[in-house]
């Protein structure tokens, strides 16, 4: 049996739909969206950016479980259009990471914080951190150290640590370039940054993970390569040792569905994700009305469908190992409760 405290217990119930499982839309992309938007006329203005966004939430997030937002362009334009009664993640780092000859280094959004992410309501905090274990020594314990505080100030404030890791290609590349999944991509590099982050002192209490190998690459389930391919996803499972989802990272539909039946056949609890869902209505833009009705005829039944391979696959995260034998129980749980509940931890 493993205990969690009332506020990430109750974050994490608000981030799943009623059979525990989530299905969560991520709409907090920025250089994605940005880039395209320059590529189309040569700029990405801030109120095009949030326009994008909230079209996004208008049309998706009434199928999915909880939505993924950023504090800028996203938050402050789509908080009338989401559905309280579903859960409301918050992304905490910024997209401008620091890149150099030695790897990347994460930082927060300038002003932003998880007090702040309590505050006004959030259920989860998310973070993406760019890791590689072969990265410069400077670099690893940069990284480690800024999920370490990230984990520390949600313990304090007792809200859900969605942690998302990115293996990422050693390249020059410049804060707000779109990340693209390394195509030589080494499973054990995987591995090993989920192991790292599986340490309890990170606090880590929701695993948001890419596939062992290329998404592109995964093959389709119930062929001999897929036989071969599926003891990576679950030593990735194993890896993780909690609850986890998978990301999209840029894949294509098809590609991300070959990628959750391996996932959810190792024990995956749904996905967090994004493009895979909603780029091709994307795409569209300018054209708010053609995108709108991209989404409504691709977008929505492609995130239904993906919904439905987690109902019919996918492991409800109360009934995770980590839990077993009767699921998560809650920490402090008596009469007593407002006496054992810390104000702060």
């Amino acid at each position: 049996m493993t205990t969690l405290s009332a506020g990430k217990l109750w974050g994490l119930r608000r981030l799943a739909d009623e059979r525990g499982l989530f299905r969560m839309l991520a709409v907090d992309q920025r250089p994605p969206i940005m880039n395209h938007l320059r590529a189309l006329r040569g700029a990405a203005p801030d109120a095009e950016v949030s326009a994008v966004k909230r079209l996004l939430v208008e049309e998706l997030a009434p199928q999915a479980s909880a939505t993924l937002v950023d504090p800028v362009w996203a938050w402050p334009f789509v908080w009338d259009v989401l559905d309280p009664r579903r859960g409301l993640l918050l992304t905490l780092e910024s997209h401008a990471f620091a890149e150099g000859p030695g790897g990347r280094r994460t930082g927060s959004i300038p002003g932003w914080s998880v007090a702040k992410i309590r505050r006004m309501g959030g259920d989860a905090v998310k973070v993406l951190a760019y890791f590689r274990p072969d990265a410069a020594r400077e670099v690893v314990e940069h990284q480690k150290a800024f999920v370490r505080a990230v984990g520390a100030a949600c313990r304090v404030h007792d809200l859900p640590f969605v942690l998302e890791l990115l293996v990422y290609p050693f390249a020059d590349a410049r804060p707000g370039t779109d990340y693209v999944e390394d195509p030589s991509k080494r499973p054990e590099l995987v591995l090993e940054s989920v192991r790292t982050f599986a340490d309890p002192g990170y606090g880590v209490d929701l695993f948001k993970l890419e596939s062992p190998i290329p998404a592109e690459q995964v093959p389709e389930p119930g062929s001999p390569e897929s036989a071969r391919v599926q003891p990576l996803f679950d030593a990735l499972g194993r890896a993780a040792g909690r609850p986890w989802v998978m990301l999209s990272a840029g894949a294509g539909p098809e590609a991300f569905r070959r990628v959750l039946v391996h996932a959810f056949r190792a024990g995956a609890s749904g996905f967090l994700a994004g493009r895979a869902i909603w780029w091709e209505a994307f795409e569209a833009w300018p054209d708010a009305e053609r995108m709108r009705a991209r989404l409504r005829e691709v977008s929505v039944p492609y995130l239904e469908a993906i919904s439905e391979l987690a109902r019919a696959h996918a492991t409800p995260w109360q009934r995770h190992p980590i839990f077993a034998p009767d699921g998560p129980k809650l920490a402090g749980a008596g009469h007593d409760f407002p006496e054992r509940y810390p104000e702060t931890e």
